[in-house]
């Protein structure tokens, strides 16, 4: 699996965490920033992440920022992305199989490091239930 990676100032630690762990599991990442707790705007980096994923260079992105919301605006602006804002596994889980979401969003500021990475752990093993009723909802979106 290859995941594009990116987050703001307010993500930055919960972001460099994650890495080290999904690189633990093989996982190809690729890192669009930043690269420091300083100042930043998060548009800079979630908008090229979703780019990425949708233009399916990436199979999945995972985006940070303090809230986790900013990111999810930005990614779900690209066409082709269904970014949710995962706040427990509950929605991750959901997100996957109801939505097929293809970036998950963070709040870094929210999460500890072990709510994150069980929220990672379920939305990277939850596979797009593939459902009509959700399947027809997503055609409508793309619409």
């Amino acid at each position: 699996m290859t995941i594009a990676i990116g987050s703001d100032h307010g993500g930055f630690k919960l972001k460099e965490e994650i890495k080290k762990y999904l690189l633990k599991d093989n996982v190809e990442i690729k890192d669009f920033g930043t690269n420091s707790e300083e100042s930043c705007d998060y548009a800079d980096f979630a908008y090229p992440v979703a780019l990425e994923v949708a233009k399916n260079n990436f199979d999945r992105g995972i985006l940070v920022c303090g809230s986790g919301v900013g990111v999810t605006i930005t990614a779900n602006r690209v066409k082709g992305i269904r970014a949710v804002n995962a706040y427990n596994e509950d929605i991750a889980k959901q997100s996957r199989e109801h939505g097929d979401c293809n970036v998950l969003c963070l709040g870094g500021r929210y999460l500890s490091f072990n709510q994150a990475k069980k929220i990672i752990d379920v939305w990277l093993n939850t596979p797009f239930s593939n459902d009509e009723r959700h399947v027809r909802r997503i055609k409508k979106i793309d619409q």
